[in-house]
């Protein structure tokens, strides 16, 4: 064997036994990140009472401790630190070019974490699909369904996992952010022949006995929105207005709601108003469409029987 083979035989080994001491090396420091990462999540867990807090706190953690994991990978796999900056240039190129997507939700990611978007708990309606927020990772958004062949508010049983990356191609309605409260109105048709002062009188009185504590909290909550955005002060008590039809007389009432209890609202809306309507024995009187008959064709009936 020649002293060049030899000399190369040398470098090849002490190539391969660098390489081993660095694999060591990243595998004791990734274990020792990991172990920190469980034993801090640990931590909030066990003094973190907050749960929307708790939730974040432990996914910023875990995500940290792949951040560094990753970093470490990319100074192990350079060598050299001077070499670092170039190698995240490439690699970020390459993710950027064949991971578009991928990167598009990762910045969803973050815009929603940074702008207070939405968090776990909020319902939302994100890329045409509604639904009540569980979980917000790195890439998607996951969703307990509400509505499509279920009426109402209601729970479909479907969970939907959307891109995070929905949030800059489309608008995102927030049901609970800053205003927890909607607007929903209910129509009542009632007869020409009933007492009109009479009706609009105990619908305002049910109004009053069913909704007054929503419009008590939500006038505290828009007073905070008048403050944080440029918005005028809206009216959030209950109202209640007229309309003539060529039926009868339509009343619509409008008033604000919890969003998660829009559907029992209306439900004992109705029920206390039918029970007033009933208690008037006759005054009042609730409408609903006729149909008047004009002519009929000639009709003869045998009654005679046959053999």
């Amino acid at each position: 064997m020649t002293d060049l083979e030899q000399l190369l035989k040398e470098f090849r080994n002490w190539e391969l036994s660098d390489f081993l001491v660095q694999l060591v090396q990243f595998i004791s420091w990734m274990a020792f990140i990991l172990l920190v990462s469980w034993l801090i999540q640990k931590g909030i867990t066990r003094t973190v009472s907050d749960n929307t807090m708790r939730y974040r706190a432990r996914k910023a953690v875990r995500f940290g401790g792949y951040f560094l994991i990753l970093m470490l990978a990319l100074i192990t796999i350079t060598a050299r630190v001077q070499y670092f900056s170039v190698a995240i240039g490439l690699i970020s190129a390459g993710i950027a070019f064949a991971l578009q997507e991928v990167v598009l939700s990762f910045a969803g990611w973050i815009a929603i974490f940074t702008t207070n978007m939405y968090k776990p708990g909020d319902r939302i309606e994100l890329n045409k699909v509604r639904g009540d927020v569980i979980d917000i990772g790195l890439t998607k958004t996951t969703l307990m369904e509400i509505g499509e062949w279920v009426g109402s508010d209601n729970y479909s049983g479907r969970i939907v996992q959307v891109s995070n990356g929905a949030v800059f191609k489309g608008p995102v309605h927030n049901y609970s952010s800053d205003f927890p409260f909607v607007w929903d109105e209910i129509n009542l048709p009632v007869t020409y022949s009933s007492d009109i002062r009479q009706a609009r009188q105990l619908i305002n009185d049910v109004a009053q006995a069913n909704l007054i504590e929503y419009a008590n909290y939500s006038k505290e909550h828009w007073k905070r929105m008048v403050r944080k955005y440029l918005i005028e002060n809206a009216n959030v008590e209950p109202t209640l207005t007229m309309k003539l039809t060529d039926n009868w007389v339509e009343f619509n009432l409008r008033y604000v709601v919890d969003y998660k209890r829009r559907r029992t609202t209306r439900d004992k809306l109705f029920t206390d108003i039918l029970e007033a309507v009933d208690k008037t024995n006759g005054k009042v009187a609730l409408a609903s469409a006729t149909i008047a008959i004009t002519g009929l064709p000639d009709v003869r009936v045998d009654l005679r029987q046959q053999p």
